[in-house]
Order: C-alpha cells, then structure tokens, then sequence
C-alpha cells in the first residue's frame, strides 16, 4: 500500500477499503480475462465488439502516468505530457493507478485470451501526468495545463480519476469549460467518501462533466461510492481486474470510483467511432436515456444513481431522438450543490492486491434535447458555488492502484 501520493505529490482518489489477496491458484494472466465479470455482464464480444471497439479515438487519461510496456497496453499509448513537475511524456507510472485505468478503457489482453481487456480495446491513449497538492503551485497549475493539453492533442474524450475540492479555483473552470467549448466528453469520478459525507468532489462537480459513482457486481451501490445531486451515472467499480505498473506483467484488483470512470469513459470512445458525426452533449445524452435503471428500485434521477446504471450497448444503438436532437452539452446548466464545495478530506487507506502473472516472477433529467430537465435539476440543485479556495488533500479513488 502506497501513502496516496503520485509522483510529486498528485493524489487520486483512494478506494478506502483493502483488497483481500487473490489465491495462487487464481493468479495467472490467463486467469485474469475470466475474473472480468464487467465484459460478461455487458456482452462486450457480442453486443459492443462486434459494433464498435473505439478505433480512431484518442482519451486523455489524466492521472499518475501510463506504463507503455505493459503487455496489455502495446501500442495502444500515445506520447503524452508531464506537468507533475518532472520531465517527460507521461509514460512514467511510479503509482500504477493510470496504467490501471488505461487498461480499463483501451487494454488489449495478450496471447490467447490472456490478459486484461478494456471496452474500447481499438482506442489510443494519451497519458497525462499530474501532480496535485494544496501546498504546491506547480501541483494546482498542474490540472489546468493537463485538461488543455489533452484537448490541445486530439482527445475526444478525458479521463479524470481524481478528485478533491477545487471549485473556486477560476483557472481550473475555465480549463473545463474551455474542454467543453472543444466538443470533449470529460468524465470525473465522483469520490470515495460516500460513507462519510454525501458530497461529489471537483473536478466531478463542474458543470459540462460526467460525474460517475460506483456500483458493485448486483447492481448496487458501492458503500463507499460518494454521491449528490451532481452525479450523472453510475457504472461497474467493485471487485475490477486490471493492470499493474509494478511489472510488465502485473495486474491488480480492487474497488473504486475511479474504475467505474474508466468503463464510462471507454463507452464515450466507443459511441464516438461508431458515430463520429455526434458532439460530445449527443454522446452524453446517448449515456444517460439508455442508462439501466437501479436495481434497489430507487427513483431517477437521483443524487445516488444518477439517470441509472451504464447501460453501453443500449448506448450504442441507433436514436434518432438524440441524433437528431440538440448537439450542446446537456451538463453545462448544472448547478454545484453547497455539500460539494465544503471543507477538506483525509485520505484513507488503500489497498491493493498484485496478481503475478505465470512466469513472471511475482509481481431523462438531461434527456435528449431537454432543457427543460435541466432547468429543473438547476433549481433542484441550488446555485453556483461562487469561492471557495484551494483545499485539498486531495485523495486517491483508485480501488487498487498499481
């Protein structure tokens, strides 16, 4: 377990919960693709594959670095940036938390059904190192430069597994909206605190961002999943399989928000090559109407699920409501709940379980075209967060992490 500090300091969310290990006898690379229930329950070879497989789209995965020479990840990672505060092109990953999200969204597996595989597995990556700490100037600059730079570079979609409280911080705003205004799908995690406060973290809480929270594998809420009136949808983030930066053939387990914004973030690369004519507010609406509705029976929308569960085949599907509809970002008119702007948090222990690989050694509301459901969920949410000043200790969502 690493103390929640990437790099120079970056800190993404915190899964909060310890990984139980997994047994020798599970352990093996080939394992690892019968471990991900994410691609059994979504019918990813026959339903999503088959249709779109996210080739010719780049995401920006803003996080710790992405290893390029994971055996999952070959080829797939583009030069990317550092603004950690050291030089280079984001392919470094001391932590592991990026190269598990990049796995997520775009891993290939390996050999004969070996591996981990992502949902858009035709997708680029494009890593993008940062270093977030209240006390470090470079560190707060640090996301502003990250989210210009991966729209500055070709992302049609950014990954942002981090969060804390930055929602005075103007520079970092104007970076979202400036995403945004360039036809970005930006999705955020919403935090792990969910036991603690009810609240969604920054950069989750902008408006124009897809805030996701976390379900386990029945369909219900993961306890430590945060959540408020801010929260867009919900998606697969307990018990994930994924990459590891410890070795070129390592791989980790664990729980988290910050996997559920991977599997969101993988499904806008997927509807973006399989209709590139749509914007970024079309691709959103597609997630949201086609969202599965909460098994526990709750009503949506709501703080805790959102428009419901990710649903990405349904999302694939021909709409012509939403082709044909409006093309503005459906979130842009969202309010900031008070809960969302209020005070610091501390981090909480993480965990993770290393998987060795064999032989390797160890190691509706916004609805199509509706204005209206988003003027309602304005005055539902209250007013826009006017200051609020840099506060963070900022925390690591990452279930497993590296």
């Amino acid at each position: 377990m690493r103390d929640g500090r990437l790099g120079r300091g970056l800190a993404v969310l915190a899964a909060g919960s310890l990984v139980v290990a997994i047994g020798a006898g599970r352990a093996g690379a080939d394992s690892i693709r019968d471990e991900q229930w994410v691609l059994g329950d979504y019918r990813a070879e026959t339903a999503l594959w088959p249709v779109s497989q996210g080739g010719g789209i780049t995401v920006a995965v803003i996080d710790s670095g992405v290893m390029t020479g994971h055996q999952d990840l070959t080829g797939q990672v583009v030069p990317g940036a550092d603004f950690s505060g050291d030089n280079g092109d984001g392919t470094v990953d001391e932590d592991g938390h990026g190269t598990g999200m990049a796995s997520l969204i775009a891993g290939h597996g390996h050999g004969d059904g070996a591996g981990v595989m992502g949902l858009a597995p035709k997708a680029k990556i494009l890593p993008v190192r940062v270093s977030w700490d209240s006390a470090d100037a470079v560190a707060q600059a640090g996301l502003v430069r990250a989210i210009r730079f991966a729209v500055d570079h070709g992302a049609k979609v950014v990954n942002m597994s981090i969060g804390g409280y930055a929602g005075a911080d103007q520079e970092t705003r104007a970076a979202v909206k400036y995403a945004v205004d360039h036809d970005v799908v930006m999705v955020a995690a919403t935090g792990n605190s969910g036991n603690e406060a009810t609240h969604v973290e920054y950069p989750a809480a902008f408006p124009g961002v897809v805030a996701v929270g976390a379900v386990d594998r029945q369909g219900r809420l993961w306890e430590k999943s945060s959540y408020g009136p801010e929260t867009t949808l919900v998606a697969p983030g307990a018990e994930i399989y994924r990459a590891s930066a410890k070795t070129s053939a390592g791989y980790g387990v664990g729980n988290g928000t910050s996997d559920a914004t991977a599997y969101v973030s993988a499904t806008a690369a997927l509807i973006r090559a399989k209709y590139p004519e749509l914007s970024a507010g079309q691709v959103i609406n597609r997630m949201i109407r086609t969202a599965t509705p909460p098994r526990d029976g709750s009503a949506v929308p709501g703080s805790r699920y959102g428009f419901g569960v990710l649903a990405p085949a349904k999302a694939l599907e021909a709409d012509p409501v939403v082709d044909g509809g409006s093309r503005v970002n459906p979130l842009v008119g969202r309010g900031e709940s008070q809960g969302a702007a209020r005070g610091g948090v501390t981090e909480e222990p993480g965990g993770e379980a290393v998987v060795p690989a064999a032989g390797a050694g160890g190691g509706g509301w916004f609805g199509v075209g509706v204005a209206v459901g988003v003027a309602l969920w304005g005055v539902l949410v209250g007013g826009v967060v006017a200051v609020v000043v840099w506060v963070v200790r900022v925390r690591r969502r990452r279930g497993a992490g590296g």
